[in-house]
């Protein structure tokens, strides 16, 4: 595999914290080993950030003009927001050397669907994507409906993983058979937030606008095809470039803030603890039988 050469290694990505482009380069290529079963043939978002976070960063889905040829792409039919059908080149980051490019294009954090590219209607896991209220205590509020969804998955045999979202979030997978559509997972998470609404009125809510919003948003809607969510030891690019760092449950506690992950961090609790995400890829269980148990549960 060629060697990627990094250019401009010196520019400043984090103006506040002064972390530049190479820093991340050596970030990544590090974490290389953990983050990539995450990302390997998924059809990857390229995020790029030219100006770095002080910039408008913009979305990239179709693999770029000059993209080495030894990254595979994969072809898909997308359906644009403004109508019609597109057909998309998707780059696949299967690869160090692929994960370093990536960062070479400018991309900070790290986005992939949730199938991957042999069976792209399967998704390999369920996500409830947690968005705290603009309270001093939205934080905390957040951790403790990340410990309900746990406490509902526990009730339908379901395992579910917890990671700090990187930027103001959390995100909880649970891992599935790739059996089920996304028209299935996409019920199934939202049944279970509107679940959790009933019986947590005022602390969770599934009310999409922020002006109607009193709670902690558990968002079912991102679960779609061709969704993605910053993968999970991913950098975000938000101000000391805080990382998507998955956690166990028993860390999870009130003083927990996503902005304390750091990239250095990151890679120690790799260094102790292994990849702590890697049951989210080893351990599906089947969804039927967890959507036969919410049904009953709901009525």
């Amino acid at each position: 595999m060629p060697e990627v050469k990094l250019s401009s290694a010196d520019r400043v990505l984090f103006p506040e914290d002064g972390i530049t482009k190479g820093d991340l380069f050596s970030y990544y290529e590090q974490i290389a080993p953990a983050i990539l079963p995450h990302l390997r043939d998924r059809p990857f978002t390229m995020k790029r950030y030219r100006e770095g976070i002080a910039g408008d960063g913009f979305f990239q889905k179709q693999a770029p003009k000059g993209m080495p040829s030894w990254i595979t792409a994969r072809r898909f039919t997308t359906h644009p927001r403004e109508g019609g059908a597109r057909e998309v080149d998707f780059p696949l980051v299967n690869s160090k050397e692929a994960l370093l490019w990536m960062v070479q294009m400018h991309c900070i954090d790290m986005n992939a669907w949730y199938s991957r590219v042999d069976k792209p209607a399967r998704p390999d896991y369920v996500v409830f994507d947690l968005d705290p209220p603009d309270e001093p205590d939205g934080f905390e509020q957040a951790i403790q409906v990340a410990h309900l969804v746990r406490g509902l998955l526990d009730e339908l045999e379901l395992p579910g993983y917890v990671k700090t979202s990187g930027a103001d979030g959390i995100h909880v997978l649970a891992p599935i058979q790739r059996r089920a559509t996304f028209d299935e997972t996409y019920a199934f998470a939202e049944a279970s937030s509107r679940l959790l609404e009933e019986r947590h009125p005022g602390l969770v809510t599934t009310e999409w606008l922020k002006k109607k919003r009193a709670g902690v948003l558990v968002d079912h809607r991102q679960n779609g095809w061709g969704k993605t969510i910053a993968s999970v030891y991913s950098v975000r690019p938000k101000p000391g470039a805080p990382v998507s760092t998955p956690l166990r449950w028993k860390e999870l506690t009130p003083d927990v803030r996503p902005r304390h992950f750091s990239t250095a961090m990151a890679l120690e609790r790799v260094q102790a603890h292994g990849d702590l995400f890697a049951p989210v890829l080893e351990d599906p269980r089947p969804l039927g039988a967890a959507a036969k148990r919410l049904t009953a549960l709901a009525t």
